[in-house]
């Protein structure tokens, strides 16, 4: 199947709904081999470490998030999430697939800005076509911008090629014009070990398996690339046979990056305050709210080297700009992305108002409006636009309008439409501890997130009795760039 093929079969499958039956376990033959399991899951343990540590007692939060393009979409990831679930059922899992159908990596990476990196993942779970370098400047910022352990999957098989395919990685060189041999058997495994991330090699499982039952690549598929409901068992298995947890590899990496300082241990109060020295691009409190109930309904106010958090710009970011053209339903793929800023930004609403021209549909004259910031410009989509205020920059290049409304199935573009975002904070100035909703759940309050990765000094206004029981540190691996 050509690139053109494959992009547009991705978007025929995106604007239609997927049903909503999962597969059971048991409709279909289970594989015969896994290949070599003894050695998988080596780089996501400490992921693994806090599902399998998880107790009644002392339920640890596990966040998940799925991301890439259609394929993700699919039913499978809601059946690795149930799995994890039933696995390890005292986990605190938050779990979201943020995945967009019809977004190759060259798309992917823009959306990555709102979607991956603020997210926060310990875990990331990772498929998408496109574009090799794209794809890798996901993964590298998201080594640089988070904490979270990767799981990247190689493609699946969709035709009789692929099973006689090259997969010796010297042989198949970008040049070699063998495009599907070399992001499978070169490039991906070549990301997986510059950035220690997984890599799940659901290929070779797929063509054993194919191989073992005598099947066709079609039979697990209900398009040219799309999974049918075999096809989706098969994946959940191939992922779920990478997230298992093996002491032999601890440390894992991740363990240095995420550090949790005891108070009263590794940091103190000192004159009512808390200090704390760290080098790293965000910061945490846990609290126990039940041992310490005599502190919740309190203040207590946060400074990093003496500033307010929302003094740092870094700390505030737009979230993903979507549309509604009226008397349509809400276009869930970014019509905008990504937006920047040359000044620092007000948490706040934007709602920008477009017009299609008369004389070219694909180019847009438009006003902006910030909740606080009011009034600020008007532009065109063909032309660079930094708004008066210099709290929003759009290039002409991050405009996406008729290709994210066609997914949506909306056609033609609207005459008029708005688009809206938010700034959201990642940060608290002061905070006030809630009382327990879940006495087995640590509670949490993230002071601030996006810092440059660089070293600060933290300062928590309180007192001794304020039932503070740990800072947590997050450290990136890679600093931003």
């Amino acid at each position: 199947m050509s690139t053109s093929q494959l992009i547009r079969s991705l978007v025929t499958a995106a604007a239609l709904s997927l049903p909503a039956s999962v597969p059971a376990a048991d409709d279909f033959p289970p594989p015969k081999s896994l290949g070599d399991t003894a050695s998988y899951g080596r780089n996501l343990q400490r992921t693994m470490r806090l599902l399998a540590e998880s107790t009644a007692e002392k339920r640890n939060t596990v966040r998940v998030l799925f991301y890439g393009q259609s394929i993700t979409e699919q039913k499978w990831a809601k059946m690795v999430e149930e799995d994890l679930r039933r696995r390890f059922p005292h986990a605190n899992l938050i779990v979201e697939n943020r995945a967009l159908g019809g977004y190759a990596s060259q798309l992917l990476v823009r959306t990555a800005e709102t979607d991956l990196y603020p997210f926060q993942p310990d875990l990331l779970i990772f498929h998408v076509y496109g574009s090799h370098d794209k794809y890798e400047d996901i993964i590298r910022r998201t080594r640089e911008r988070t904490c979270a352990e990767i799981l990247m999957q190689t493609d699946h098989v969709t035709k009789p090629a692929d099973l006689t395919e090259e997969t010796d990685s010297a042989k198949v060189p970008i040049q070699s014009g063998k495009w599907d041999a070399f992001m499978n058997h070169n490039w991906l495994p070549s990301l997986a070990k510059k950035y220690g991330a997984e890599l799940c090699d659901q290929r070779a499982i797929w063509k054993r398996y194919l191989a073992n039952y005598a099947l066709e690549p079609k039979a697990l598929l209900k398009d040219d690339v799309h999974l049918n409901a075999h096809g989706e068992y098969l994946m959940a298995q191939c992922v779920n046979a990478y997230l298992r947890r093996d002491e032999k590899f601890d440390p894992a990496p991740a363990e240095q990056w995420v550090r949790t300082l005891v108070v009263g241990k590794d940091i103190a109060w000192k004159d009512g305050k808390l200090t704390v020295k760290f080098e790293g691009a965000r910061a945490d409190v846990v609290a126990d709210v039940v041992a310490g109930a005599g502190g919740t309904g309190r203040t207590a106010a946060v400074t990093i080297d003496g500033r307010k958090p929302s003094e740092f710009a870094e700390l505030n970011g737009f979230t993903r700009a979507v549309t509604k053209p009226e008397g349509k339903w809400p276009v869930k793929w970014p019509v905008i992305a990504p937006i920047s800023s040359e000044k620092p930004l007000l948490v706040e609403d934007w709602t920008l108002d477009a017009r299609k021209d008369a004389a070219n549909e694909k180019l847009f004259t438009f006003t902006l409006t910030g909740s606080k910031t009011g009034p600020d410009g008007e532009g065109r989509s063909d032309a660079k636009f930094v708004s008066k205020s210099g709290r929003v920059v759009i290039a002409p290049e991050d405009w996406n309008v008729g290709y994210a409304t066609a997914l949506a199935g909306i056609k033609p573009v609207p005459e008029r439409f708005a688009v809206k975002w938010k700034v959201e904070p990642r940060f608290v100035d002061d905070f006030t501890l809630p009382g327990a909703k879940d006495a087995k759940t640590e509670t949490t309050i993230t002071l601030a997130e996006g810092l440059p990765n660089m070293k600060y000094t933290l300062e928590i206004s309180g007192g001794p009795d304020y039932p503070i029981t740990s800072v947590r540190i997050y450290q990136p691996p890679l600093g931003r760039k």
